[in-house]
This record gives C-alpha cells, sequence and structure tokens, in this order.
C-alpha cells in the first residue's frame, strides 16, 4: 500500500495498513477537504489504495524521517487509549459490582408490604398449628373417654355374667329342691270343705307324681271378688287397701337428678319408663326425648338404667310423624304422643316400630290455646295412673279449665271424660295418681306446691300446700309412674325423680 501525499509522496510498501489508515484519517482531520482515496490493482495485481490529501502547510512533502516520527507519535498516542481504554473497562466493572451489590440490597430490604404479607401468612400458618394440635388433643381425651368407657363396659359385662351364674346356681339348687320333695313323703291333708267359701271349688290334695299340674290347679282356684275388691263411686274397681298402694298424695320428696341434657335441644323434654313393660323390655328400660326444636322426631331408648346416667342408648327411634311438647308417656309396650300442630294423639308400638292408633280428642286446644303457665305447646297431656291411660287438655267450651278423659290404649277412644274447674294456664303442670287429678302451682319457683286435686271418684276437687321443689327452676314435665310410685320430672335440662308419699283409702 502507499500513500502519496501532495504529490503522491510514497511511504513505503511496507507500512502496515493500520498505521495508514490512522496516517490519512489524521490527515483528513488536519483536513485538507480535498483529500482524495483511490483504489486500484497494481501491475503484480496486488490491490493498492493511494491517498491524496493535499497539505495546508508545506509546500512539499517531508522526508521519510519525519513521517516516521510522526507514526511513533500516533503509537504513543494509541498505547495511551488504550490504557485509557483499561481504566475505563476497570471503572465499568467496579460500576458493576456496585450495582450487584446494590440490587442484593433492594431483594434482601422488600417493601413493607411484602414483608406485613408474609406476617400474615406466617400467623396464618401458626393458627393452624395450633387447631391442629387442639384436635389432637381432643381426640386423644376422646380416645382416652371411650377407652375408659370401655372398661366400664367390661365391668357391667363381667357383672351381669356373674349375675347370670349365680341365677343358674340358684335355678340347680331349686331343681334339687323340687326332686327332694317329689322324694320326701307329704302329710296328709286334713278335709277343708266346711273352710272354703261358697262358689269356690276346692283344691285337691297334693298329688306327689304330679307336682306341677297341682300347681296349676292351685292357680285357677275361685275366690268371691267381693272379698278382694270394692267398687268406687266413679264406676272403677279399685284393690283394697294397701293392695296397689293408692291413696290421696300427702308428701313430696326432694328431687333425685339422674341426668343432666347435654346440649340446648335438652333444656326442656320428657323422659319416662312403662308402668306395664311388655317383652322385650324391662321395668328397667328408659326412653327420652328432647322436645327444643320445631321437628321433634327422635326417641333415646335404653336398656339399663345405668345406661341411661351415663348417656349410652341402645337404640334411637324415629318417629314416622314429628311430636309436640312435653306430654307424651310410655304404657304397655307403646309410646303416646300428640302429634305436632295438631289435636291428634298417636300410638306408636315401639318393639315394631309402627303407627298402631290414631285419634282426635274432639274440641282440644293445640299449639298454644290452653297451654300449662310455662307455655312450650304444652295443650295436651297424656299421663298414666294405676287405672290406665289418661288425657289432659282444654276446650272452647270448657273455657280454658282442665278436662280430664280417660283412653283405651288400644284404639284411643274416650271412655269417661270429667271437667273441672281449674284453669289449666293458672296451673305449671299436672299428674294423676288412683284416679285423682293433681297440679302444680309455678314451674319456677323453688318453692311451689301442689295446689289443687281433683278426685274423679267423686267429682270434688280441693286446694292443697303440698311443698314441691323446683331445684332448677325451670320444671317443664311432671308425670306419675304407678310402678315405682314416683314423679318423674324434667327441670331446666335435668331429669329427676321424687318419691312421694300417700295416704291409706
Amino acid at each position: 500500500m502507499r500513500f502519496f501525499c501532495a504529490r503522491c509522496c510514497n511511504f513505503g510498501s511496507k507500512m502496515p495498513a493500520v498505521q495508514v489508515l490512522l496516517l490519512a484519517c489524521l490527515m483528513w482531520d488536519v483536513g485538507a477537504r480535498t483529500a482524495q482515496l483511490r483504489k486500484a490493482n497494481d501491475r503484480s495485481g496486488r490491490c493498492q489504495y493511494t491517498f491524496i490529501v493535499a497539505s495546508p502547510n508545506e509546500s512539499s512533502c517531508p522526508e521519510q524521517s519525519q513521517a516516521m516520527s510522526i507514526i511513533h507519535n500516533l503509537q504513543k498516542d494509541s498505547s495511551t487509549q488504550r490504557l485509557d481504554l483499561e481504566a475505563t473497562k476497570a471503572r465499568l466493572s467496579s460500576l458493576e459490582s456496585l450495582l450487584h451489590h446494590q440490587l442484593t440490597l433492594d431483594r434482601a430490604a422488600r417493601p413493607q408490604e411484602t414483608q406485613e404479607g408474609l406476617q400474615r401468612e406466617l400467623g396464618t400458618l401458626r393458627r393452624e398449628r395450633d387447631q391442629l394440635e387442639t384436635q389432637t388433643r381432643e381426640l386423644e381425651t376422646a380416645y382416652s373417654n371411650l377407652l375408659r368407657d370401655k372398661s366400664v363396659l367390661e365391668e357391667e359385662k363381667k357383672r351381669l355374667r356373674q349375675e347370670n351364674e349365680n341365677l343358674a346356681r340358684r335355678l340347680e339348687s331349686s331343681s334339687q329342691e323340687v326332686a327332694r320333695l317329689r322324694r320326701g313323703q307329704c302329710p296328709q291333708i286334713r278335709d277343708t270343705a266346711r273352710d272354703v267359701p261358697p262358689g269356690s271349688r276346692e283344691v285337691s290334695t297334693w298329688n306327689l307324681d304330679t307336682l306341677a299340674f297341682q300347681e296349676l290347679k292351685s292357680e285357677l282356684t275361685e275366690v268371691p271378688a267381693s272379698r278382694i275388691l270394692k267398687e268406687s263411686p266413679s264406676g272403677h274397681l279399685r284393690s283394697r287397701e294397701g293392695d296397689n298402694g293408692c291413696g290421696e298424695l300427702v308428701w313430696v320428696g326432694e328431687p333425685l337428678t339422674l341426668r343432666t341434657a347435654e346440649t340446648i335441644t335438652g333444656k326442656y323434654g320428657v323422659w319416662m319408663r312403662d308402668p306395664k313393660p311388655t317383652y322385650p323390655y324391662t321395668q328397667e328400660t328408659t326412653w327420652r326425648i328432647d322436645t327444643v326444636g320445631t321437628d321433634v322426631r327422635q326417641v333415646f331408648e335404653y336398656d339399663l338404667i345405668s345406661q341411661f346416667m351415663q348417656g349410652y342408648p341402645s337404640k334411637v327411634h324415629i318417629l314416622p310423624r314429628p311430636l309436640e311438647s312435653t306430654g307424651a308417656v310410655v304404657y304397655s309396650g307403646s309410646l303416646y304422643f300428640q302429634g305436632a300442630e295438631s289435636r291428634t294423639v298417636i300410638r306408636y308400638e315401639l318393639n315394631t316400630e309402627t303407627v298402631k292408633a290414631e285419634k282426635e280428642i274432639p274440641g282440644a286446644g293445640y299449639h298454644g290455646q290452653f297451654p300449662y303457665s310455662w307455655g312450650g305447646y304444652t295443650d295436651i297431656d297424656l299421663a298414666v295412673d294405676e287405672s290406665g291411660l289418661w288425657v289432659i287438655y282444654s276446650t272452647d267450651e270448657a273455657k280454658g279449665a282442665i278436662v280430664l278423659s280417660k283412653l283405651n290404649p288400644e284404639n284411643l277412644e274416650l271412655e269417661q271424660t270429667w271437667k273441672t274447674n281449674i284453669r289449666k294456664q293458672s296451673v305449671a303442670n299436672a299428674f294423676i295418681i288412683c284416679g285423682t287429678l293433681y297440679t302444680v302451682s309455678s314451674y319456677s319457683s323453688a318453692d311451689a306446691t301442689v295446689n289443687f286435686a281433683y278426685d274423679t271418684g267423686t267429682g270434688i276437687s280441693k286446694t292443697l300446700t303440698i311443698p314441691f321443689k323446683n331445684h332448677y327452676k325451670y320444671s317443664s314435665m311432671i308425670d306419675y309412674n304407678p310402678l315405682e310410685k314416683k314423679l318423674f320430672a324434667w327441670d331446666n335440662l335435668n331429669m329427676v325423680t321424687y318419691d312421694i308419699k300417700l295416704s291409706k283409702m
């Protein structure tokens, strides 16, 4: 490559192309605007660049030594620029480091909102952990309770097994005694014909070979009913004094609490035992109904009193129709109750779980027309005494006074009706003992009284002042059980009993 200045001065073909270009640029900057660049092949075919720049100061081209001096100066400038470039690179690296450090600090110092969000998430996780721990503790407690209940049931099972073994031993002993009697000799029975009441058949003398048959004949001995029963003024036959314990109520004891309801649905309710139990039920079988709610259908059944007291039902009946209020009773294997929002009394057989009879009580108020003073839609109240099934209610015709009707327990037909002069809404509850209606003055006063009595035998009512304790101050149900000779009551979530005393008839 050759470089020409003004008159095409030649700087030599061995000069590097870069230096030639730098020199050309320098001379361009010095600047003659008349600089020209030409490119052409030389004779050997190689590319040759030719720069023609007019010197602004020199009229002729300098010598070669001067050109080399210029080139050396340019090389020094190039070295200086290279050092400046390295310094610039170093500064850029330092700036990048600072930028990276700043970004790291920015990420570490997140906005306050992000920190609050993280704190909320942390709080939520902590609460969930606490809930899980609480549930774990509750499950552990429930498991412990189940283990304890299992132990109780196992003890009960052992006790029952022991009782069965004792009964088996007694039965075996009785069988041995019967066999011994059959082998023995019985004294001759003297003639007792003169002692047999007129109209009765004489019991034959014992035949040692057929003892069981002779026992059956003894059961068929006839005795005139006039010697055992006397007729009451109402036409009902009553047992001889002392036979069935009938009499007038003279005393009510302190309440004994057997069970407390678990939830508010048991604020008021009804519980009972059958005074005339039928198979498969016994005198211990207990039923309970929590009556708070608009669709009351559940009837809890307990085979044993201990199960009732511990709250372990053996069965739960679901009634085909909801009941109303606390007036239900169990009698002779059936549950009798008032259908919701109606004057209909329903007989539900517990063993078969079927409705056996329904009957409207003519003219009876219902769903709040003539309730007891505490309310609760207690318009129709069923009751049981020694003579059978009763219903306590009122009508428009009776102007709110209590009406009593004796019911046929099979078909619920009304057998006889009495109208009293006791205003139903002025008393808290009522029950029947030996054909006499008794009322309680208050459902909330701790020191209430049994304040009225109406004798269906005489049709006479009288005032009483027998103390009656509402221990929990909200008695919603009071019924008499003629088999146990006790009052059953439901007092503000609590199921209680009262001992009573009756005078001689």
